[in-house]
């Protein structure tokens, strides 16, 4: 197939293009900017913006099929440009599938649609999409995903992932944050009661992308469906970042933040940060303080039954692979 990734210069969108370009399939890539990284796999790249219809339709001429993970990610910035990037840009990416004919939609969605600040235990897809959110990217992105999944029909077949808490070598959201914090002495672990968490090596996350493009067709039984993905294998917030600070170098944070402190914080950084205008993101907001102090997990049992899913890449050789990665950063810093 021709595949046309959006995105596909993302931390994930590499990787799917990556494993689209070894299973044989041409590919394409629509992203704000170039990327060496696709020149070297020989991906087509057209540069533009999502949002724009446009750039999203010329794109698409001639593709076969459609992977959909761009968009805004983040804990904090101005509700219009999540709903630009997210939202806007879905509704052109499923106008760019019935202008041009294209009858498969895989869409990269979030767990963080059903997360209404409560623990999620071991949930399955039947969750209700949460009934407040407290960032903008959750509440866009279950918006797009209502979209994608109300365009499967006989002309269009559509699925939705929702890959939890994507991390690995190259990470450019929660690992770096939370490495950035502990170099600078900051880093706090939030409440005193373990929690699980489930994550996704970026790897498996991108398999799943590749097999539900394999299976999906119109009529086909994924299609309409949404699934969880992850490593099978939820781990505490505390074990989850101390290996990652191991990883880096780093000895295992044992200093914990209450969590009416942390919760205080966020909302009040983040009233200080809207009304001074201030650009960047706060070092500590709701979303976050949410995410870092409730479990998060969730039943992959759909997604193995009906995508064959299986993550290859262990936990133990995800964190092998970090630890590489990041000694490799230290000595080009060095010289």
């Amino acid at each position: 197939m021709k595949i046309l990734v959006t995105g596909g210069g993302g931390f994930l969108g590499q990787t799917i293009c990556k494993q689209l370009v070894a299973g044989g399939h041409s590919v394409c890539a629509l992203n704000r900017n170039r990327y060496p990284a696709l020149d070297t796999l020989k991906v087509e790249q057209h540069v533009g913006d999502i949002a724009n219809l446009d750039s999203v339709v010329h794109a698409a001429v001639g593709v076969d099929a459609i992977v959909h993970s761009a968009g805004k990610v983040g804990a904090w910035g101005r509700l219009e440009d999540y709903y630009e990037a997210n939202v806007r840009g879905t509704d052109n990416v499923l106008a760019a599938c019935e202008l041009g004919k294209i009858d498969k939609l895989v869409f990269t969605s979030s767990p963080s649609v059903v997360h209404n600040g409560a623990d999620l235990e071991g949930v399955n897809e039947s969750a209700p999409y949460a009934s407040h959110f407290s960032s903008a990217y959750a509440q866009t992105k279950a918006l797009a995903e209502q979209r994608v999944l109300a365009a499967n029909g006989a002309q269009l077949a559509t699925v939705a992932l929702r890959p939890h808490f994507v991390w690995g070598p190259g990470d450019p959201n929660l690992l770096p944050r939370i490495l950035k914090q502990a170099r600078a002495g900051r880093l706090r672990l939030i409440g005193d009661k373990p929690k699980k968490i489930d994550t996704t090596i970026v790897d498996n996350a991108a398999e799943a992308h590749v097999l539900a493009l394999e299976k999906l067709s119109v009529g086909s039984p994924i299609a309409g469906n949404v699934y969880f993905i992850s490593q099978g294998e939820p781990i505490t917030h505390e074990a989850l970042i101390n290996a990652w600070l191991k990883a880096d170098g780093f000895p295992p944070e044992t200093r914990h933040m209450p969590l009416g402190l942390a919760k205080f914080l966020g909302a009040a950084l983040e009233t200080i940060y809207s009304t001074l205008r201030i650009q960047q993101e706060p070092p500590l907001t709701r979303f976050t303080v949410e995410q870092l102090s409730t479990a998060h997990w969730f039943d992959i049992s759909a997604a193995q039954r009906d995508l064959g899913y299986a993550p290859r890449v262990s936990m133990a050789e995800g964190l092998a692979r970090l630890s590489q990665h990041l000694a490799r950063e230290r000595m080009q810093k060095r010289g």
